[in-house]
């Protein structure tokens, strides 16, 4: 009654053949999205830089550079370093500045000491932070780029209505004695 129909093509998949249909479809010969991984016991000093997303368990100093890609740190993984990425997942500990051109999340198990520049950031409940946030990273250099503003104290009228600076004389200096008398 409950009988198993056999296939005629009975074979054996491998890990890599086992994707979903629409991966295998899209990308025939390589994963969908490729992670390089810096595993629990690996140690890495230097400069790390790449066009693929990253995942670390284990520890990295120096500094990160992915810009287009995904890092993530899982809750072993230990990061001393400045970071530059699309976006930054931290479940693990990160002393050093994080530039995220996305935006930078910081899970219940994650631990961060620096300063955070991205237009989003995500602090979850739990998640340690100590240092500055700056969500608006245009503000600091359109201020940098802006020309110094003249107080009012120095400013002079002219005639059509144009400011003109007027140079203040120093601050008299207080009459004392210099000697006896």
């Amino acid at each position: 009654m409950f009988e198993k129909r056999r296939d005629t093509n009975d074979h054996v998949t491998s890990p890599l053949q086992s994707q979903s249909p629409v991966a295998s479809a899209s990308t025939p010969n390589r994963p969908a999205s490729p992670k390089a991984t810096i595993g629990p016991t690996i140690v890495v000093n230097g400069k790390i830089s790449g066009d693929e997303a990253m995942v670390i368990a284990g520890r990295c100093e120096g500094s990160i550079s992915l810009p287009q890609n995904t890092l993530t740190i899982l809750s072993g993984g230990h990061v001393r370093a400045n970071v530059e990425a699309n976006v930054v997942e931290i479940e693990g500990q990160v002393e050093g500045d994080v530039d995220g051109v996305d935006k930078v999340v910081i899970t219940a198990t994650g631990r961060m000491e620096g300063n955070i520049k991205a237009p989003r950031v995500i602090l979850n409940d739990g998640a340690k932070f100590k240092g500055s946030i700056d969500m608006d990273p245009g503000t600091a250099e359109t201020a940098k780029a802006a020309p110094k503003r003249v107080t009012p104290d120095k400013v002079k009228l002219t005639g059509d209505g144009r400011p003109v600076e007027v140079a203040r004389p120093p601050p008299a200096a207080a009459s004392r004695p210099t000697g006896p008398r």
